[in-house]
């Protein structure tokens, strides 16, 4: 994928990440990149959380804290709470937290 086929866009405060999470997935884990039938990029993650009561959402929030190195209060979901496509706000520099996102690979790849 290039450039312009990324899932996430720079904001004021960081980047926004569209994301496809899987729920009691059996481990937390990022998937890679990957483009969905309608044609979005998202990053594909799995959490072994269920979906009730935001521990998933919360599980995620962890999971993409820890892969970005960014502290978990940087970390908020802001769309998509009870559906599968996320939009999660990583708080901090753009250009550190993208060449962070640049380290994922392609789904197809792996």
């Amino acid at each position: 994928m290039d450039a312009g086929d990324r899932p996430w866009t720079v904001s004021a405060d960081g980047l926004v990440i569209t994301v496809r999470l899987t729920p009691r997935g059996g481990r937390d884990a990022i998937d890679g990149i990957t483009r969905l039938s309608d044609g979005r990029c998202v990053l594909k993650a799995r959490v072994s959380a269920a979906p009730s009561d935001g521990a998933a959402n919360d599980a995620l929030a962890r999971l993409l804290a820890q892969a970005l190195r960014v502290a978990p209060r940087n970390v908020a979901l802001v769309g998509g709470a009870t559906s599968r496509i996320k939009q999660m706000l990583i708080k901090g520099d753009p250009s550190a937290i993208a060449a962070a996102l640049d380290q994922v690979p392609d789904a197809a790849s792996k």
